[in-house]
């Protein structure tokens, strides 16, 4: 009997995960977007919000890039933060940071809440980044 992995144990009817073959253009769109977008994020000339959510933008795009990669998709946006792990490897160093900051963006598309600090648009960056060179990898 083989073990299932951990994207099989989340995948199914009504989960949050679904199996479904790569494409590889699907994948290559996904990757320009984040990339363009984090550089985007990186230039201090823009807003700070304008910043967070053009990082949080590329984050959400190359994290869904990596769970396409491995054959699944996502009925519920968080979850490609929390798999990261099995995705691409990366530990609750960067997967924390871009689960505190998807709430951070439901509470500012949804409640008006503006509390993005400097600290934490630079956070993202950083987090955005690591993903983006394991994308580059795959």
């Amino acid at each position: 009997m083989t073990s299932q992995s951990p994207l099989d144990r989340l995948a199914g009817p009504g989960s949050v995960l679904s199996k479904e073959p790569p494409d590889a253009n699907e994948f290559a769109g996904l990757v320009q977007s984040g990339l363009a977008r984090l550089r985007d994020a990186e230039n201090t000339s823009n807003s700070l919000y304008s910043r967070f959510d053009l990082a949080y933008s590329a984050a959400h795009a190359l994290c869904l890039a990596a769970l396409r990669h491995r054959g699944y998709r996502s009925s519920k946006r968080y979850i490609v933060f929390q798999v990261l792990p099995d995705t691409l490897g990366l530990g609750p160093d960067v997967w924390r940071v871009l689960s505190k900051c998807h709430d951070m963006r439901n509470r500012t598309e949804y409640e008006g809440a503006l509390d993005v600090d400097e600290r934490l648009a630079l956070d993202l960056i950083g987090a955005c980044r690591k993903v983006a060179a394991k994308v580059r990898s795959l």
